[in-house]
């Protein structure tokens, strides 16, 4: 009786979530029963209920195949370095931009550092192929130095480190705006009485800046675990070609090809849940040590 009560008492605000929550229910959740397929051997004129029941069929002949051990690890590889290297970008610029004291230099560094965010990752990609292309810009110098340019596209060698500092590149900028609004909290006066006492730059930084972004720190390393498995799939498809398949190929844009290229649906969708199950046990462990750190603060 009293959580009706509280509801009618804050009814107004329900009604303002309400579109929200019913788009969330409508496309996150409703569509989860096509997880079915992943257990049946899918038709079109069977349907999602009427197609035959297999089970763990194509989870095994997924984790018993040539590809499986390749496509795991590239996911993992391109993912996690990612993660490792990417991670702390945005906050050492925001630590650096929120040093500066001159507002129109801070500002324009800033829409430097924030372009590449609306770039859309088809453009990107077409760029990192033209400045890395044989008869490219970079090649070009490279061309002068060594004599000859190197084949960055096709071999197999480059793709990761292309394809991480691309993305660092794209979107660190734009990430650090989080932690940019969670530094403009810290009192002034606690740097000034730090400098009064004879604290470096650093020590000021150490002792009152990071403790002050260490909880936003922790939940946007739990937000970026969350998609640790499925981040950039796109990406890998538009910079993927027939030659650097060695490293480039991961868990979804195999799930592209099967499920798209050949039609293979039944197949395509247990790869993708088994993809998910792995990214929500990541998420799950990460979290976990989140908390530990944290004094108990996590996002789940």
């Amino acid at each position: 009786m009293q959580k009706l009560n509280y509801v009618k008492t804050h009814f107004w605000l329900y009604l303002i979530i309400a579109p929200a929550l019913i788009s969330v229910i409508v496309f996150k959740y409703v569509p989860m029963y096509g997880i079915l397929i992943a257990f049946k051997d899918y038709s079109f004129r069977k349907g999602v209920w009427g197609s035959d029941w297999v089970g763990f069929h194509h989870f095994e002949r997924f984790m018993s195949g040539p590809n499986f051990d390749l496509l795991l690890q590239n996911t993992l590889k391109l993912n996690l370095y990612g993660l490792l290297l990417g991670f702390p970008v945005p906050i050492l610029l925001a630590l650096m931009l929120n040093q500066m004291r001159k507002a129109s230099s801070k500002k324009r560094i800033q829409l430097f550092l924030y372009a590449p965010n609306f770039i859309s990752v088809v453009v990107m990609v077409g760029m990192v192929f033209v400045l890395l292309s044989p008869t490219g810009p970079v090649n070009k110098i490279i061309e002068v130095i060594t004599g000859q340019p190197i084949q960055f596209m096709s071999d197999p060698s480059y793709f990761r480190s292309i394809f991480i500092l691309s993305g660092i590149w794209q979107t660190a900028g734009w990430a650090s705006i989080i932690y940019m609004a969670a530094l403009a909290g810290v009192d002034p006066e606690l740097h000034n009485a730090a400098t009064i006492d004879g604290a470096s730059l650093m020590q000021r930084i150490r002792n009152i800046d990071i403790p002050t972004i260490k909880p936003v720190i922790a939940l946007m390393l739990v937000l970026a675990a969350g998609g640790i498995m499925a981040g950039a799939g796109d990406k890998a498809l538009l910079m993927q070609n027939p030659m650097n398949m060695e490293t480039s190929d991961v868990i979804s844009t195999y799930v592209y090809r099967i499920g798209f290229q050949q039609a293979n649906y039944s197949f395509s969708a247990a790869v993708e849940l088994f993809n998910t199950v792995i990214n929500i046990t990541i998420l799950l462990l990460v979290n976990f040590f989140v908390k530990k750190a944290n004094d108990g603060e996590g996002l789940i």
